[in-house]
């Protein structure tokens, strides 16, 4: 095959892959398409970090309803373990069963049987009969130890149960791991995965992204917001508002305009779903003439 019809498959298919995005209301770039497409064709994790709010979450649960997969979520935080991510034993109901067969006679049989088998996430995406994408969101939140235990786990999707051996995932699941990069991740998980930065869209595509999530918004009036946004993105914020953000204040001043506020006055009485820092607001308010243009 040649250089130039190889890369045209690879094209075609990140353009097929943009369209069926799209139809979900997830307008992705050139370069996420791209990582996506590799990452699908190579069976490896998708690695994605970038600031809260770009959309890295939504990726998976997107992706999912592209692929038609069911979706299983890891949501990480400080003290996960590998129990709480893969199974525990429901202890009550072992201790339930045992007394009904103590108390009626019966034989008490085997308490380390799947039916008292509590699932977690990832024995969940194991035992799934159906095709599985996993979601191991915001993997920064969680401690290098767990770090390890699931590059472990990435390597062959295989858990064992010392009760009940070890159990195969009958397909490999797709996985998406986020970070929100509050601290590093290991580079040993990282080489393991397909890695990609998402930034903060350019105006267009946020102009885009605001008038699919935000039905009622004009034309216009998504650009004066996707304006506001960057003028507001280029102060020195505590935390810069992503395009999760973005959709929240369009949605809510899309309320009040229709309400009968002028959308710049909207834009102001709304600001709380745009900005959640008080100093962020003050500073925000002392910019307000360029921000939202002459005071009304």
């Amino acid at each position: 095959m040649s250089p130039g019809a190889g890369t045209g498959g690879v094209s075609d298919a990140a353009d097929d892959l943009g369209r069926r995005l799209r139809e979900e209301r997830y307008y992705a770039d050139a370069g996420l398409l791209t990582a996506i497409q590799l990452a699908l064709a190579l069976g490896r994790p998708l690695f994605l970090e970038g600031e809260p709010g770009v959309g890295k979450t939504e990726v998976g649960n997107v992706l999912a309803r592209v692929l038609g997969r069911e979706l299983v979520r890891l949501q990480c935080y400080e003290g996960l373990d590998a129990a709480q991510a893969l199974y525990e034993w429901n202890y009550p109901k072992q201790l339930l069963a045992m007394r009904a067969a103590e108390a009626g006679g019966a034989d008490i049989g085997d308490v380390y049987d799947e039916l008292f088998l509590l699932e977690r996430p990832l024995l969940r995406a194991v035992r799934s009969s159906a095709a599985v994408l996993l979601l191991v969101d915001e993997i920064d939140r969680s401690d290098s130890e767990f770090e390890a235990f699931l590059l472990e786990f990435l390597g062959d999707f295989q858990i064992t149960i010392p009760e009940l051996g070890t159990l195969r995932a009958a397909q490999p699941p797709v996985v998406v791991i986020t970070s929100n990069r509050t601290r590093e991740v290991h580079d040993a998980l990282k080489r393991r995965c397909l890695y990609h930065w998402i930034p903060l869209p350019e105006p267009d595509r946020e102009r885009a992204i605001i008038r699919a999530r935000a039905p009622g918004v004009e034309e216009a009036a998504a650009g004066a917001l996707v304006d506001a946004v960057n003028a507001i993105r280029a102060l020195p914020l505590l935390k810069r508002p992503g395009i999760a953000e973005s959709i929240d204040w369009a949605q809510g001043a899309a309320v009040l305009a229709a309400g009968g506020d002028p959308w710049p006055v909207a834009l102001r009485r709304a600001l709380g779903l745009l900005v959640k820092d008080e100093e962020d607001l003050a500073r925000v308010e002392s910019h307000a003439q360029e921000v939202f243009g002459a005071r009304d």
